[in-house]
């Protein structure tokens, strides 16, 4: 049984997600620990009401990003964490934490990477830039900022009536289903890496 660490910063959606599978006794991970940057984030009272070990470092009480992310590094350690999840995390994460989880560390973001990367504004450039079809991705995180090997992807139609809310809505039930799949996969070694190039071999 894999032991999931997941940073957050928001509404914890895809927090949600994962805490709702790791009570399935057939998935390989448990979530023990959530990680914010912000304290007023609903995401808490996610964890909390989950029973599950809250790490909050916010931005107010710790204003240097190296320190918060130290304070979060070292309680997913104390946690004996084997995975750590990107699940709406806000901020670029230090080399120092990328190292302690290389290759053991997935985001998720909410379009079909490369296109609409290094930006928390995904969707609505998306639809700025009046693409018909967008999604979300799950990759492996690396010091290139959303640029990782990427483990899966779904694609998600752009509808002629869209808002960024409603097409965000429609990104946001795959993201659930992918990422959770994603660590499935992760925890079961079913992740290979080769140079930039990541695969997932079927269970």
């Amino acid at each position: 049984m894999r032991k999931l660490a997941v940073l957050v910063s928001g509404g914890g959606t895809n927090l949600q997600a994962l805490l709702e599978a790791s009570r399935l006794p057939t998935y390989p991970a448990r979530v023990v620990l959530v990680g914010c940057n912000r304290a007023g984030a609903p995401a808490i009272g996610r964890a909390e009401g989950a029973g599950v070990r809250v790490c909050i470092a916010d931005r107010g009480e710790f204003p240097r990003r190296a320190e918060r992310q130290r304070r979060l590094l070292d309680a997913a350690r104390r946690a004996d964490a084997n995975l750590v999840v990107l699940a709406g995390f806000d901020e670029v994460l230090t080399p120092e934490f990328v190292a302690a989880f290389a290759g053991r560390m997935i985001n998720t973001h909410p379009s079909l990477l490369p296109a609409f990367g290094r930006t928390l504004h995904a969707v609505d450039e998306a639809l700025a830039h009046g693409v018909k079809v967008t999604g979300c991705t799950v990759h492996l995180v690396t010091d290139d900022l959303d640029g990782g090997p990427i483990l899966l992807q779904q694609c998600v139609e752009v509808r002629d009536d869209d808002t960024a809310e409603s097409l965000h809505a429609r990104i946001r039930e795959q993201e659930h289903r992918l990422l959770c799949e994603a660590v499935r996969a992760l925890a079961e070694g079913r992740v290979v890496v080769e140079g930039r190039v990541a695969r997932v071999i079927a269970s």
